[in-house]
């Protein structure tokens, strides 16, 4: 049973670390097996590190996940698609943040399904049949993920970064580290969400000037022009089945 939980435990740090330690670069044979400088870990009498010491770093790791969800994934970009989308309908608290964050991440876990699977394959893997080292399977795992974030960092938002942080110009995106395009990233995915937003917002705005103009040219002063134009919104969206239509955009808009 420890061995096993060992194992598990092993899996899971790796898979976690490769994602927030991205910039870690693989080292010697020897200096793997001595231990990451300034972080000795005492390995135990069977070769692997001591099940006490992984635990803590285990759990430190799970402190960084809300982080390495909303950074490096794209359900910044959902969730301010989705907010943008429920204040051009007018709804105010329907559908409630509970529901569109529980939408947002589960779509997120559908986009990020195949960077994962390639993280298990790349590092989780070989780090299973003890052909690489655990500094060596970090930078493996984050290779995928910084291909992914590299797909939609714009180069101006990586070039400002690479600006502010001081570093040489890189020959090519690949080899710029997480430091600079983890921010990057945000930024882009930020940009993009605002585009979207912005796109769906105007044909409700429309509604809301047209209905506006009526009510107010018919004398009807006393009655708000959200009361009429908020139904209005609703019913449209409804017929040309609308969350179909964004979630299916959004989730095109990554592949």
């Amino acid at each position: 049973m420890n061995g096993r939980l060992k194992h598990w435990t092993k899996v899971s740090v790796t898979l976690l670390l490769s994602l927030v330690l991205g910039t870690a670069q693989a080292t010697p044979a020897s200096a793997a097996q001595a231990g990451a400088p300034g972080l000795p870990l005492p390995p135990s009498a069977g070769g692997p590190r001591s099940l006490p010491w992984t635990i803590v770093i285990l759990l430190t790791v799970l402190v960084f996940l809300p982080a390495i969800a909303l950074c490096m994934t794209p359900f910044v970009r959902l969730l301010v698609v989705f907010h943008f989308l429920r204040q051009a309908l007018g709804t105010q608290t329907v559908p409630t943040n509970q529901t569109l964050m529980g939408l947002s991440l589960f779509l997120t876990y559908f986009v990020m399904q195949p960077v994962g699977s390639e993280i298990y394959r790349s590092a989780v893997m070989p780090l299973e049949d003890n052909s690489v080292s655990a500094i060596q399977a970090l930078d493996l795992g984050a290779k995928p993920l910084r291909t992914f974030m590299l797909r939609f960092a714009r180069e101006r938002d990586l070039a400002l970064f690479v600006e502010l942080a001081k570093v040489p110009r890189p020959r090519k995106p690949e080899d710029l580290s997480m430091r600079v395009v983890i921010p990057a990233y945000i930024l882009s995915e930020l940009r993009a969400g605002f585009q979207i937003g912005l796109v769906l917002f105007l044909p409700f705005l429309v509604i809301d000037l047209v209905v506006a103009s009526i009510t107010t040219s018919m004398g009807m002063l006393q009655l708000p022009p959200v009361m009429i134009s908020t139904p209005l919104k609703i019913l449209l969206f409804v017929m040309v089945d609308g969350w179909n239509l964004v979630v299916g955009s959004l989730i095109k808009s990554f592949y």
